[in-house]
Formats: C-alpha cells, structure tokens, sequence
C-alpha cells in the first residue's frame, strides 16, 4: 500500500505493518535538502498515528542510506535575508527536533535499514533509530569534521550510548569509515544482511516486530528510553504502571492464551 508523501524524494510503502520510509535521490546518494527531509518530518506523525503501521523503518534507494546535508549546496550564495547567529541556533534546533528527536520518540519501533553508506546527519537519523540493520557492504562514517563540522541531529549523543565516549570521540575526530561487521562488533548494528538479499531480510525482521503486541512495544519503548536517563527507583515505578497497563491490554490476554495453547498469537489491531 502506497502512501502519498508529497514527493518522489520520498517514498513510503506498508506492507505486513511494515512502513517502509525510503530516502529516493540515489543520484546524490539520498542526501537531505529542502523537499525531502521536509517530507520526511511530516510523514512520522502521520504513520505513528496510523494503526496499519507496527513498524518504521527508514531505508535508501540505491546502493546508499543516506550521505547526510546536501554539500553541494552548502556555502554558495542565497538570496534569503540574512538570519543572527541566534536565529540560525533556533531554526537548527527546531529542525533537529522535529527529526530525530521526533524519530527516537516516535510511539513505535524504528529502524534503519542501511544498503550502503550512512554518513554525517544521515548517520545521525539511522543512530536515532531503535535498531539498524546494515548490508554486508555497507558503511558509516560520521564525516563532519571532513567539512570543518562539529555534528548536528544528535550525533553525538546517540554515539556516546551506543558506543562510550572514547570510542565516540574517536569515529568524530578521525572520520574513518567503518565497515558493517565492525559496526555489528561495536553495537552500531543489530544484524548485517548479504546485499543480495538485504531489502527481503530487512523485511521479514522488521515485520516480525511490527506484529508484536501494540501496547508492549510502545511502553517497553519508552522504559528502555527514558531508564537510560533515570534512576533505578524511578524505572521500577514506571515499569510497575506500564506492566499493570499491559496486563489489562486484549493483547496481554491473547499472548498468554496463545502461550498456553501452544500455538502463534493473533492480536486485532485497530
């Protein structure tokens, strides 16, 4: 099912719960510009709010995820009136919000799914996911500094949990590419897929988790994302409430029926 997202710079599928987001300028390697990365802040309410959709998962088309801001455009002229530093800070701010603070808040799993290279605030969306699959071939590279850059869209957050700090100011200072399986080692990367087939693997992994239980995913979501900020008292409360909440949920009593019977759950979503 094809959803419209304004356009053909973005395209967006769902398929068995599956939103399949795709990043559609392959002849720039799906950089970020001024029609697609709009579009892309506008379709993540859209789906989270859809209940045909269990999953987000955001690729590339071609032989690329995405190689970040548009370099090309970069420092050439402008005509737009000229914006204070403050301005420029505030504007950036709200844009990075609305992406990937939007992304990693997002009220479904998230994941990226990368056929190829994953660089600079394009490397930052896939981190701001929940999980990252990668093909055989694939790479990231955090390249800001390559452009005299210090990183935007939470690079530096994201590197620093998934990562440690060391390990994270190294992948920003030196801006070396690191393979997939160096990615898997390091925890930047659930699962590497061999190209040939990476787009039907991503698939059947991300629908597996998009036929979950709804109301579990959204709130285990949330205790994993907010217990790295927390306290252990405060996680043991919340994690009461939301248990209490699943408990109570149709589809807590069709798992444990199923878990009983033997047999796959079948949970109504709507």
């Amino acid at each position: 099912m094809q959803i419209d997202t304004g356009t053909d710079e973005l395209l967006c599928d769902i398929e068995d719960r599956v939103a399949t987001v795709t990043l559609n300028k392959p002849e720039k390697r799906n950089a970020l510009g001024d029609v697609l990365t709009p579009a892309l802040r506008e379709i993540l309410p859209m789906l989270e709010a859809d209940s045909r959709v269990g999953c987000v998962m955001i690729t590339g088309a071609g032989k690329a995820f995405c190689s970040g801001g548009d370099v090309s455009g970069m420092g050439s002229g402008s005509t737009a009136p000229l914006k204070t530093a403050d301005e420029r800070v505030a504007e950036l701010t709200r844009k990075q919000e609305s992406l990937t603070l939007r992304l990693y808040e997002l009220a479904k799993p998230t994941i990226a799914a990368l056929p190829g290279a994953a660089a600079g605030a394009g490397l930052s969306i896939a981190l701001a996911c929940d999980l990252r699959l990668a093909a055989r071939d694939a790479f990231i590279i955090t390249a800001f500094v390559n452009i005299g850059l210090s990183g935007d869209y939470g690079s530096s957050w994201f590197l620093n949990r998934l990562v440690g700090q060391s390990k994270a100011k190294e992948l920003m200072f030196r801006s070396e590419r690191v393979t997939a399986e160096e990615c898997q080692r390091l925890g930047l990367v659930n699962r590497v897929f061999d190209p040939e087939t990476f787009r039907l693997d991503a698939q059947a992994y991300a629908a597996q988790i998009a036929n979950g239980p709804a109301t579990a995913l959204r709130l285990m979501k949330k205790n994993l994302n907010r217990g790295a900020l927390q306290g252990l008292r405060e996680s043991l409360a919340m994690e009461a409430q939301h248990q209490v909440d699943c408990a109570q949920s149709e589809e807590a009593g069709e798992a444990i029926r199923a878990f009983m019977e033997k047999r796959k759950p079948e949970f109504t979503f709507g």
